[in-house]
C-alpha cells in the first residue's frame, strides 16, 4: 500500500514537473534575413520599409521562441541617374535600426552594375544594352552563419526569411547533422509559394501579415536623434 502511494506521488510530481518545464521552456531562436529577398518580395511598393525587425519577428514567432538576434544580410546599394538618393535612404535606415534594435546585425555583401546585352523583346533592333544590378554575397553569407552558429550551438531553433532555393543544402546539413529547429518565412507569401527545396527541411512555416508590419514601424524621428523616415517610406 505505502509502495502504491509513494508510486503514485513519484508519477504526479514527474507529469507536473514535465508540465512545467515543457512551458517554461523557449527555444533561442535567431531569425536569418535575406535582404535582397525580403526586400523585393514583402517590401518594395509599400509604406512599411521603415520597420523594427526586432518587433517584427517577436510579434510573428510569438512566445514559444526567445528572439536571441536577427542578422541582416544585404548590400550597400550605389547611387544611379535615376534615384541618386537611393544609398542615402538606405543608410539612414541601417542608422536607425542600429540604434532601435541592438539585436540586429547587419553583414554586408555587394552590388554589381554593369551593362549586358539583351534580347529587345520589341525589335528591331534584335539586342538592346541594359544595365543590370546583381547581388553578390549575401546568400553565401546567410548559409555560413546557420550552419556556423549550429556549430557552435547558438541557437535551437534558426528561422529563414528567404526563398532561394540556393539554401536548402545548408538547411539540410543543419537538420540531420544539428538536429536544430528550422522555421520558414516566405517573403510575399501566401501569393507567393514557399520553395519547395526549403519546405522539406521546415519544421513550420509562418506568413508576415500586413498588420504584423503595420504594427512594427520605427517611430519617426528616431527619440534623441534627427533621423526621420525618408520620402517615399
Amino acid at each position: 500500500m505505502v509502495s502504491t502511494v509513494r508510486c503514485r506521488a513519484s508519477t504526479e510530481a514527474l507529469a507536473f514537473f514535465t508540465k512545467v518545464n515543457v512551458h517554461s521552456f523557449r527555444l533561442r531562436t535567431i531569425v536569418y534575413i535575406d535582404g535582397f529577398n525580403f526586400y523585393y518580395g514583402q517590401l518594395r511598393g509599400t509604406p512599411y520599409k521603415w520597420l523594427n525587425l526586432t518587433s517584427l519577428f517577436k510579434t510573428i514567432l510569438g512566445k514559444e521562441n526567445k528572439l536571441l538576434k536577427v542578422k541582416f544580410f544585404t548590400a550597400r546599394v550605389q547611387p544611379t541617374e535615376r534615384d541618386p538618393q537611393i544609398n542615402i535612404r538606405q543608410d539612414t535606415y541601417l542608422r536607425a535600426l542600429a540604434i532601435c534594435c541592438p539585436e540586429v546585425e547587419t553583414y554586408f555583401g555587394h552590388f554589381l552594375r554593369h551593362k549586358v546585352s539583351a534580347e529587345n523583346a520589341n525589335p528591331p533592333p534584335s539586342k538592346v544594352e541594359i544595365f543590370k544590378t546583381e547581388e553578390k554575397g549575401s546568400d553565401v553569407n546567410l548559409a555560413l552563419h546557420v550552419l556556423n552558429d549550429a556549430w557552435a550551438d547558438a541557437y535551437d531553433c534558426a528561422v529563414i526569411v528567404s526563398n532561394d532555393s540556393d539554401l536548402a543544402t545548408s538547411l539540410q546539413m543543419v537538420k540531420e547533422q544539428h538536429k536544430k529547429v528550422i522555421g520558414l518565412i516566405t517573403p510575399g507569401a501566401p501569393k507567393r509559394n514557399t520553395s519547395w527545396q526549403l519546405r522539406k527541411y521546415a519544421d513550420f512555416i509562418k506568413v508576415i501579415r500586413p498588420w504584423a508590419l503595420e504594427q512594427s514601424l520605427l517611430l519617426n524621428p528616431i527619440p534623441g536623434t534627427e533621423i526621420r523616415k525618408p520620402k517615399g517610406w
